[in-house]
């Protein structure tokens, strides 16, 4: 996405809350996630986050080209995520819900509940170099954008 396009776009519409269906039926709750069909890229890489609690923050950091989904899959945390000039705190909360993070918005996962599992979809396989993990020199580089 250009410098232009992205200027005229709300962080709340370039990270929008998305909502999975619930296939389930008696015998217990389904919720099918596809890549390219109901989240915006192909998943090259799956992780979760589990065993933290409510005095831990994790990501962090933002990616210049990484895309991601986030979801509880099981308990619930909150994500904040600013592109420096605007932020949104998602609450995740429930299994059949997500947030979408385009590269080069910063995050930070946190208020994890004792029973929380984040699962996080990435569209890239893990590499060190994109990850930008110091707030200042975030704001340097997306004012470059």
């Amino acid at each position: 996405m250009n410098q232009e396009k992205r200027s005229y776009m709300m962080l709340k519409d370039r990270c929008p809350v998305m909502q999975f269906a619930d296939l389930g039926d008696e015998r217990g709750k389904l919720v099918v996630i596809e890549g390219k069909r109901n989240i915006p890229f192909s998943i090259n890489r799956v992780f979760y986050i589990y065993g933290s609690d409510d005095t831990v923050v994790r990501g962090q950091h933002a990616n210049r080209e990484s895309e991601f989904v986030l979801i509880n899959v099981a308990g619930e945390s909150k994500v904040r995520i600013t592109d420096g000039k605007e932020e949104l705190i998602v609450e995740l909360n429930k299994p059949m819900m997500g947030v979408y993070i385009p590269p080069m918005i910063w995050k930070d996962m946190y208020d994890f509940s004792s029973d929380s599992v984040l699962l996080v979809l990435a569209s890239t396989y893990y590499n060190s170099s994109e990850y930008i993990r110091n707030f200042d020199e975030y704001l340097k580089e997306i004012k470059g954008c």
